[in-house]
């Protein structure tokens, strides 16, 4: 808040802000975007409430003035500024338009140095005599108000509930005062020797036992047993042996010997041919390694697996009932790890009126080594339908939820705990809650609490269904523009809404204002507060704060409206050589990055990269597959707004369930759609912009998801709603699948992920709609690469280019030739009138009821027609 003016300002200048509703040492006014962009005070961003002060130079402000002439905004005080004896120029940001404008202007620099500087209030002073007396002054004791903690009090003490048993005990009279005399005896030597009181049961009433509290344990039965010689005595034994040769005269006598002359003509013309035959080609060469792979593989034996191989299976039936799988991927650097997001299941009530009501939501970890328990729990604020690790460091992840928000994990404190759950020791995390899910304290899983959530009020209007992180090769500014990444980190996320938008976050630090001591000292103590509860402190600058870098609107192309997109695919874009490499990471082993202490540079100091594509393609709820530019552009006005997209196809007729480009080809896009009796997958080729160049047949079972494989070019994987899976190969043919796998689950399937192990193993995780993960191995068909396949299969995209063209121009050449057909007869026949247009339908109808009549008077059908007319 500013400042308020002092009680003690003359009785002119009152009267003149009770006219004009300020002082007269200010000037309200009203900034347009375009000029606090100029002049770097932008509301909410440059100036805050908390911060509203801004110091403008004298000659920006005449410089803008000059160049702007009456468009500017500081042309109601021109003469003010001129006349102005300092170089600097104070601006407030009035947040609570407490002078009915966004901002004043400060006129005088007295008034400049009483807002920045307030005057401090004058406290009275204390004579020594009062502050005696109120330091010797004995402190009254205060009559007692009771506030109900007597009553607490009373039913915490304990209180007698019965009467007291009085026992009494005596001894004879006569038997005081006579002398003792104690010894040492055996209890079992007297009858009465000791008394014990055992436990009976009383016959008066029973107890009825309602619950025991037992430990079992089955425990197998071990068996050892042994089998060895035992050699009584102990000797050392040797053998040694040398090789039996012939002498010179048998040498002599054997090659002058008739059988061996005649061997050696007998055998010289095959050994002749095949030394020939040798040469011309390799006689010892696989024909069939050959014709099935180019991978070597030394236990390759000519039988192949056509089948998906079950290898592991995961499920939690605590944590995944009534829910399904809304998301699944891979850990990128621990072997067998796997982290799933569950969901509620949307079950309607017998109204229909609304829909139940589910517990916390959780990302699971799964591991090979424990299928039957998730290693690490991630608590999420809402519902998670897509999350993704982050490329540069896998420790940490970003979410998308129902409820439109982004959050962020880091799971760096359970790498060892990830990694432990392997054969040889198991760790866990000291700062993390731990969740029961078996009802057993010793088998307890760390729960992850999120790092950073963003603010309810800038996230998305709708639930996020689709996040990817920009690759680390670049970074983009508020206008979309891409720049050099400096550190090559992955540091900025794009999320997509329903909402009609698509957002882009940075992770960064932004520029920090200056900061007292007490904001210091309140961080600190914040920050010993989280780490007390176990949540890192890496991204806690974007808790509840984070704010989305720019935000791309999707309208339509034609009419009004916007695209509501449910999935989208950017372009993996590499460094050439003209960019900068030196800082790019070497390899996996590098320490991961400090996300807490990074900071977001000035746009300003960044090489603009002008060869990365800001193109992308989406999918929305109606079906249409659209291709759009991300880049914002400025109006004549010089405002910011999103382009219309570039183009847009009407090809599905669903909901867009997958937008994935090829890991081998970056211009080739695979899209999957939902409806049953249209086409379940179509292939498009970035550039070619008349239709897809691939488009599956119709199928009754929906395609709910769809994949590329990781290993073949020319293969890809589609799930369907009846549990079965669909493997795809371009080569061998584009209208029906290669090999269809039935069965594999008995219900709908969600989600599938291939994951590349080594070269000669390859799994295929497969989620389905009750909560369950199936790992199968993929057969070697599927798995390794045919020899040349790359070539073959940008061969085959080129043909199927080729194929859409020349389709396109018959197209265009029929519908050509029907047009000037047409025309003649056009010219040739008059225009009727409208009257014997009716009479000609009213003939057709008479017509046609004759027919009718025709048919009734067949006998076979008038029984019929009698029985219909009757009913």
């Amino acid at each position: 808040m500013p400042p308020e003016t002092p009680k003690s300002a003359n009785s002119s200048s009152g009267s003149k802000k009770k006219d004009k509703g300020h002082p007269d040492d200010i000037f309200p006014m009203v900034l347009t975007s375009a000029t606090q962009e100029v002049f770097g005070c932008r509301a909410d961003e440059d100036v805050t409430g908390e911060n509203p002060y801004k110091l403008l130079k004298k000659d920006d402000i005449i410089q803008d003035i000059k160049s702007r002439a009456a468009v500017s905004d500081f042309s109601p005080v021109k003469h003010i500024v001129l006349n102005y004896p300092e170089n600097e120029i104070l601006l407030v940001f009035d947040r609570d338009f407490t002078y009915g404008h966004s901002f004043y202007l400060v006129l005088t620099p007295e008034a400049k140095n009483r807002i920045i500087i307030p005057p401090e209030p004058e406290t009275p002073e204390m004579t020594p005599e009062e502050f005696s007396c109120d330091f010797n002054k004995t402190p009254e004791p205060k009559q007692w108000v009771s506030l109900g903690s007597e009553q607490e009090i009373k039913e915490e003490s304990v209180q007698e509930s019965r009467e007291k048993l009085v026992l009494r005990f005596s001894r004879e009279r006569r038997k005081f005062g006579m002398p003792f005399c104690f010894s040492d005896r055996n209890v079992a030597d007297v009858k009465d020797g000791y008394l014990e009181c055992v436990s009976y049961q009383d016959s008066r009433f029973s107890i009825k036992q309602m619950q025991r509290d037992c430990g079992m344990q089955a425990v197998p039965r071990l068996q050892s047993s042994s089998a060895q010689t035992q050699w009584k005595i102990l000797r050392n034994n040797f053998t040694q042996y040398t090789p039996r040769e012939l002498n010179e005269d048998e040498k002599d006598n054997l090659l002058c010997s008739e059988s061996l002359k005649h061997f050696c003509k007998l055998v010289t013309p095959r050994v002749l041919q095949a030394l020939q035959q040798e040469e011309i080609m390799n006689v010892f060469i696989d024909d069939w390694k050959s014709l099935g792979t180019e991978a070597e593989d030394e236990q390759w034996s000519g039988k192949v697996s056509e089948g998906l191989m079950l290898h592991q299976a995961f499920t939690v039936q605590k944590c995944a009932q009534d829910k399904t799988i809304s998301c699944m991927n891979w850990h990128p650097t621990i072997h067998g790890v796997i982290a799933v997001a569950l969901t509620e299941k949307k079950k309607e009530r017998l109204n229909d009126s609304t829909m139940l009501v589910a517990g916390p939501a959780l990302i699971l970890f799964y591991s090979f080594s424990d299928p039957s328990n998730p290693q690490l729990l991630l608590e999420c604020p809402d519902a998670i339908l897509a999350f993704e690790f982050c490329p540069s460091d896998p420790n940490i992840i970003v979410g998308g939820c129902v409820n439109g928000q982004v959050v962020l994990w880091d799971v760096s404190a359970h790498v060892a705990h990830l990694q432990g759950t392997h054969p040889g020791g198991k760790h866990v995390s000291v700062n993390s809650d731990m969740f029961d899910l078996n009802d057993n304290k010793e088998n307890k899983t760390p729960v992850v609490r999120f790092c950073a959530v963003s603010a309810l009020e800038s996230s998305h209007k709708a639930p996020i269904t689709d996040v990817h992180w920009l690759p680390q090769t670049f970074e983009v500014t508020r206008t979309g523009q891409p720049v050099e990444n400096k550190y090559s980190i992955s540091v900025q996320v794009v999320t997509c809404s329903p909402d009609c938008s698509l957002l882009f976050w940075d992770i960064r630090l932004p520029k920090l204002l200056s900061q007292s001591a007490s904001d210091r000292k309140q961080n600190v103590d914040q920050k010993t507060r989280m780490m007390t509860y176990g949540v890192p402190n890496t991204f806690k600058h974007l808790d509840r704060t984070w704010k989305p870098l720019f935000r791309v609107s999707l309208p339509k192309i034609n009419g009004g409206g916007e695209y509501a997109p449910l999935k989208f695919s950017l372009e993996n874009y590499t460094c050439n050589g003209n960019t900068r490499t030196e800082e790019a990471p070497d390899d996996s082993s590098e320490v991961p990055p400090d996300y807490s202490q990074l900071r977001a540079p000035s746009a300003k100091t960044l090489t603009a990269l002008e060869d990365v594509s800001t193109k992308i393609y989406f999918g929305t709820e109606d079906g249409e597959i659209v291709y759009t530019d991300w880049k914002l552009e400025k109006d004549d006005s010089g405002r910011l707004h999103s382009a219309k997209p570039l183009h847009c196809f009407n090809i599905h007729h669903g909901l867009v369930n997958t937008v994935q480009r090829s890991p081998f080809f970056k211009d080739i896009i695979l899209t999957g759609t939902s409806p049953s009796g249209s086409c379940n997958f179509a292939i498009w080729k970035e550039g070619v912009m008349d239709g897809p160049i691939i488009l599956s047949p119709s199928s009754e079972q929906l395609c709910t998801v769809a994949c590329w494989s990781l290993s073949r070019p020319a293969v890809f994987f589609i799930g369907k709603d009846d549990g079965s899976v669909e493997a795809w190969n371009l080569l061998e043919k584009t209208h029906e699948p290669a090999q269809v796998y039935a069965h594999i689950t008995s219900a709908k399937i969600t989600c599938i992920k291939p994951w590349m192990v080594s070269s000669k193993q390859h799994f295929l995780a497969v989620a389905d709609d009750l909560g369950m993960v199936r790992v199968f191995e993929i057969p070697r068909t599927f798995s390794v690469p045919s020899r040349k396949e790359n070539s073959s299969v940008r061969k085959c995209l080129e043909l199927q280019e080729k194929r859409l063209m020349d389709f396109l121009k018959r197209v265009r050449v029929f519908g050509k030739q029907k047009r000037e057909a047409e025309e003649p007869k056009k010219k040739t026949e008059p225009d009727k009138p409208v009257k014997m247009l009716e009479d000609e339908s009213m003939k057709e109808y008479s017509e046609y009821l004759m027919l009718e009549r025709s048919f009734l008077k067949d006998p076979s059908l008038l029984p019929a027609a009698a029985e219909t007319h009757g009913s």
